[in-house]
């Protein structure tokens, strides 16, 4: 295992590359929302293009593929710097966050017309800005070579990286 206090500036630039899953999750939220429009956040669109990339090579099983591979290839690997692997257990959580959201918001769907348009619209903002906000907090931390420290979330980040 190598030591936590140390980080290079490739470890930093590492450690942020698994940000983009939940960003590329959360774009989904933005166009619902109508937020990334509103705030001018088009060219997160070109961000997440190698994200798009992987997704169209592998196919329909590409998030559970890319989630296993960095769960089992870099979390569980000892090898790899400590600091790379609590991103990379960080982004998937985050990542798992949005799954579980996307799961909810078609629930919305049930409502009527009106109610369904205001409650999805908020919670699709809510949920876009929330994610965007821990992304960009956490390169900026991992960039800056400190950890990020999201209430709750990184507690379960401590949990599982060893």
């Amino acid at each position: 295992m190598t030591w936590r206090g140390t980080t290079t500036i490739p470890d930093r630039l590492f450690a942020c590359l698994p940000y983009l899953l939940p960003l590329f999750g959360a774009i989904r939220f933005g166009y619902i929302s109508g937020l990334i429009d509103l705030l001018g956040l088009q060219w997160l669109y070109f961000v997440v293009a190698p994200v798009i990339f992987v997704y169209s090579i592998l196919g329909n099983y590409a998030s559970l593929i890319i989630f296993f591979a960095l769960f089992l290839l870099v979390v569980r690997n000892e090898k790899i710097n400590h600091f790379i692997r609590y991103n990379t257990m960080q982004a998937l959580l985050l990542d798992i966050i949005l799954y579980l959201c996307g799961l909810v918001l078609p629930v919305v769907g049930l409502l009527g017309a009106a109610a369904k348009m205001l409650l999805s619209t908020t919670l699709a903002s809510t949920i876009f800005l929330g994610i965007f906000v821990a992304i960009v907090y956490s390169v900026a931390q991992s960039l800056m070579g400190r950890y990020a420290e999201i209430p709750t979330i990184s507690e379960a980040v401590y949990a599982q990286v060893r």
